[in-house]
């Protein structure tokens, strides 16, 4: 393969990290990800490395082109290995998001499902006075019927949810104290 070629695959697998960086969503870090050996950037941000990544890139593809070969060969090895280690960088960052999230607590999980469901109930609520003042408006026996059954099921689902909420606060304060 000559080196051109090298170097167009090179490119190639460095448009490839940048579109997984634009999909990625990635999480920022107050540490550097990588060894100062590897990327001498500062900065923490995936962006930052591969900045660093085209500007190494564009010193191997000028060094080529003075075919300073002690100079391709050590930039080559370099780039290939930042290209790894971003690489690695990506496919691991899915997995860190799914393990953050396991490694909430069980007290925060029940909380945060609390707020779920007091949510419901305002909404609950909130659908029930709305078919109540629409039963002040009805003008047909039909349309009172029919809102009455939708009040009956709504004052259902109430229910349902405060049992589920007082089931929850109950769960709560219990981890509170210690007993599960």
């Amino acid at each position: 393969m000559s080196s051109q070629q090298l170097l167009q695959v090179l490119e190639q697998r460095i448009i490839q990290l940048e579109l997984s960086l634009k999909n990625s969503g990635y999480i920022p870090t107050r540490q550097p990800r990588f060894d100062r050996a590897l990327f001498a950037s500062a900065e923490t941000g995936l962006k930052d490395y591969l900045q660093e990544l085209r500007g190494n890139f564009a010193k191997l593809t000028d060094a080529v082109k003075r075919n300073h070969t002690q100079q391709v060969s050590f930039l080559a090895e370099r780039l290939v290995a930042q290209i790894e280690a971003l690489q690695r960088e990506f496919a691991t960052q899915q997995l860190r998001r799914q393990d953050a999230k396991s490694r909430r607590s069980p007290l925060s999980i029940m909380q945060q499902k609390l707020a779920e469901n007091q949510g419901y109930e305002r909404r609950l609520n909130d659908m029930l006075y709305e078919r109540e003042s629409q039963l002040g408006q009805c003008q047909t026996l039909q349309q009172q019927q029919g809102i009455q059954q939708e009040l009956v099921a709504l004052e259902g689902r109430l229910n349902r949810c405060r049992q589920a909420l007082k089931k929850i606060e109950k769960q709560i304060e219990q981890m509170e104290l210690g007993f599960s």
